[in-house]
């Protein structure tokens, strides 16, 4: 079982948003949900809504606040348990749009899944169960309903509106590789954890394009599953219009180059994924760590899992981070590779680390260590879940004299030279069998952005441009006159054969 905050902004609908609220009701019967939660946000209605929401919240025995203080333009108006249902109403003191709406009410939600319901009555909430379902069956990321996969019940209307919705889907397909059916559709169901790392900007319409493109480029295992619409004509009510369709396509295009997928943490997340954006060196850095690994192996550190696609398939292979954004994207990777585990391992705690018989031929670390305030100690950590034959790849920053604000953003406590980092695998028990020098193209913008400009991230361009020119960096690297930007030890425990 599972638990659902449902969203509902609300914007003049007088005359529907109570059927809507109380169609609602239904979820109480799900054998999928142990906790449900509406959370409403009166998007500054200026008809009779406030009056109509007010209503139905006494009927379910709420005490309604018209004098709710506003706190940031948003007032508490009720709250309460209704059956089996906890409702949330809120009241924007300004009109924002359905988007803002959407974020404000995103803030509040406290259950597993989250999910947007319109006020209206175009969609049936009996469809929501099934949705929850995919999630539990499927580990699912999100969950979109579609309107145009062929549900139970579809209303016959409005043709021309129904090609501008496929356009739109088909352009938002072309900028996230994916083949849904209906981007526009508002049962978008996404995990509250995953949905509130996304830094959602969009204050209209435009938030639905938003978060289909920013869920495809956090790599969301995203389903789709056909629902029934009974969708409503303009003199019906219904408000999305022409403006709206060039709103999304703007937001296609705007979204389809932001690389604005993670809120500020203190994992370093927006900086790590922008650095992603450049898959050349990132499988440069798996052709070099490649032939260094056996057959068992632990990654720490593993991020999204962008090393990772790039080292296996392998006998075994654990990986594993700090970051439950992360963890979570990488079980995502699992679901086909039944050789691939995922773990909360933190270097620094022995007791975190998993163990297998015999301990691992490798364990690779890259970009770790310099993270932690005891490195000897992590050494001391991967030491021990070593086999007797076994080895450490590290790769670790070198140079100490361009440690700038890029370190400091990043959280790098040090960087290394190859006389510290020997020093380091001495007194930790393990002998150097090998040091690679990578990178020497990464020195002289490292220099300049973090040391000399002490700027706190790279620009996209310089991201892409580096995308660009890494098959040329790959042939010329060793002949550079700069020193490399990382070092890559392969470690060996004392006494090993």
């Amino acid at each position: 079982m599972t638990s659902l905050s449902v969203l509902v902004p609300v914007y003049n609908e007088q005359h529907l948003v109570a059927a809507s609220l109380a169609r609602l009701e239904i979820l109480e019967s799900s054998s999928n949900l142990e906790q449900i939660q509406v959370i409403v946000v009166d998007d500054c209605s200026n008809d009779g809504t406030p009056e109509a929401l007010r209503s139905f919240a006494t009927t379910c025995g709420l005490t309604w606040r018209d004098d709710a203080a506003p706190v940031d333009g948003i007032s508490l108006v009720a709250s309460g348990r209704a059956g089996k249902i906890d409702w949330v109403f809120l009241r924007h003191a300004c009109n924002g749009g359905k988007g803002r709406a959407i974020r404000t009410a995103i803030a509040h939600a406290r259950c597993a899944i989250t999910v947007i319901h319109d006020a209206d009555l175009e969609y049936n909430p009996r469809d929501l169960d099934r949705i929850v379902r995919v999630f539990l069956e499927e580990k699912a990321d999100a969950v979109f309903g579609s309107r145009f996969a062929g549900g139970d019940v579809r209303r016959a209307l409005l043709f021309r509106h129904e090609l501008g919705n496929r356009l739109i889907t088909f352009l938002a397909n072309c900028a996230t590789n994916l083949n849904l059916t209906d981007i526009e559709t508002c049962y978008k169901a996404v995990r509250t954890d995953l949905l509130r790392s996304i830094p959602l900007v969009s204050n209209d319409f435009r938030i639905e394009p938003e978060l289909a493109i920013k869920l495809a480029k956090r790599g969301a295992r995203i389903f789709e599953i056909p629902i029934s619409y009974a969708g409503r004509t303009y003199q019906e009510g219904k408000k999305i219009n022409w403006r709206d369709g060039v709103g999304a396509l703007s937001a296609i295009v705007r979204f389809g180059i932001s690389d604005d997928l993670f809120a500020a943490d203190e994992h370093g997340s927006h900086t790590l994924n922008r650095l992603s954006r450049a898959p050349r060196f990132n499988a440069w850095m798996g052709d070099v760590v490649r032939p260094l690994c056996g057959q068992r192996v632990l990654e720490i550190g593993s991020g999204t899992g962008n090393l990772t696609r790039e080292l296996v398939p392998r006998e075994l292979y654990y990986a594993s981070d700090i970051s439950p954004l992360y963890l979570d994207s990488l079980r995502g990777l699992t679901h086909d590779r039944p050789y691939l585990h995922v773990s909360l391992t933190d270097v620094t705690r022995g007791e975190t680390f998993p163990q297998v018989q015999g301990g691992f031929d490798t364990v690779i670390c890259l970009n770790v260590v310099e993270h932690v305030d005891d490195d000897r100690g992590a050494l001391e950590n991967i030491r021990r879940v070593l086999a007797a034959n076994g080895r450490a790849v590290l790769l670790v920053p070198h140079g100490p004299q361009i440690y700038g604000t890029l370190d400091e953003v990043l959280g790098h406590r040090r960087r290394y030279t190859v006389e510290s980092l020997q020093q380091l695998a001495e007194q930790t028990g393990f002998s150097v069998r090998q040091t690679i020098l990578f990178n020497r193209a990464g020195w002289p913008a490292w220099w300049l952005n973090g040391k000399l400009l002490k700027r706190r991230g790279f620009g996209l361009g310089q991201i892409l441009a580096l995308n660009a020119l890494t098959p040329v960096f790959r042939c010329i690297d060793q002949r550079l006159p700069f020193p490399p930007l990382s070092l890559i030890a392969v470690l060996e425990p004392k006494g090993s054969a």
